[in-house]
């Protein structure tokens, strides 16, 4: 979100968090499934050009029928993420590490993706423990630093690039590139605006996108979390 809203690709976002229903990195393909497509449900209601699925996880599981339900374009993030990949880092023998949930990784589409487009070390691994940190705001400090000791100190190379394959992630991407300073971090948010730019005529907006928040509990609660993460007063969230 914070990526589109920068780079001002769209009048207005309508952003829906399952909020009653997190974490589904831990839920099974048929369950992430399900729920995907009663949120395309909810966007019928509105006139919208474009969906983008945030969430890796229903990215690895959901995007083929929610395209065959959707009446508008759909699009995920691992798909871009692994396209960043490929664009950016030209040495094919590069480590790669992906950290998703445990349902992105053992889908193993940013893995499947990456050794099509010809790198030989690719890594996933799912820091489960990451998720509820960030959720509590430590995105820093001695807990977060032993947490990922406790990820990464078995990792037998260290990575020349790590993917941010969580919307959570890279709220720690600084801590996580302190830990590997010699890593290049991908994220979707910015993979997801070169996707969409290279693929829809997205004229950049003068006006700073309106951004209408839902939520299928405690709406309140993710206007703070936002307004937080964003940057943004909660008075201007609607």
């Amino acid at each position: 979100m914070r990526s589109l809203l920068e780079h001002r690709l769209f009048d207005e976002i309508i952003y829906y968090g399952d909020t009653a229903r997190v974490p589904y990195g831990v839920k099974d393909k048929n369950t992430i499934i399900r729920y995907s497509l009663e949120a395309v449900e909810f966007f019928k209601n509105f006139d919208i050009d474009t969906l983008i699925c945030a969430c890796n996880s229903v990215s690895a599981y959901a995007i083929p029928e929610l395209r065959a339900k959707a009446p508008f374009p759909v699009f995920g993030v691992i798909e871009p993420g692994a396209i960043a990949v490929c664009n950016k880092v030209l040495d094919k023998n590069a480590h790669i590490l992906i950290l998703g949930t445990r349902a992105t990784i053992n889908s193993g589409k940013y893995q499947g993706l990456l050794q099509k487009g010809g790198f030989t070390n690719v890594t996933g691994l799912a820091p489960s423990l990451f998720v509820p940190m960030v959720e509590e705001g430590l995105l820093e400090g001695p807990v977060l630093e032993h947490t990922m000791h406790h990820y990464f100190k078995d990792l037998p190379h260290a990575p020349d690039v790590i993917i941010l394959g969580c919307t959570h992630f890279p709220l720690i991407g600084a801590a996580i590139g302190s830990y590997f300073p010699n890593a290049i971090l991908v994220h979707s948010g910015e993979a997801i605006v070169e996707h969409l730019e290279a693929h829809l005529t997205l004229p950049r907006q003068e006006k700073e996108t309106q951004l209408k928040l839902f939520a299928t509990e405690n709406p309140e609660g993710l206007k703070k979390v936002a307004a937080m993460w964003l940057g943004l007063e909660t008075g201007g969230l609607l």
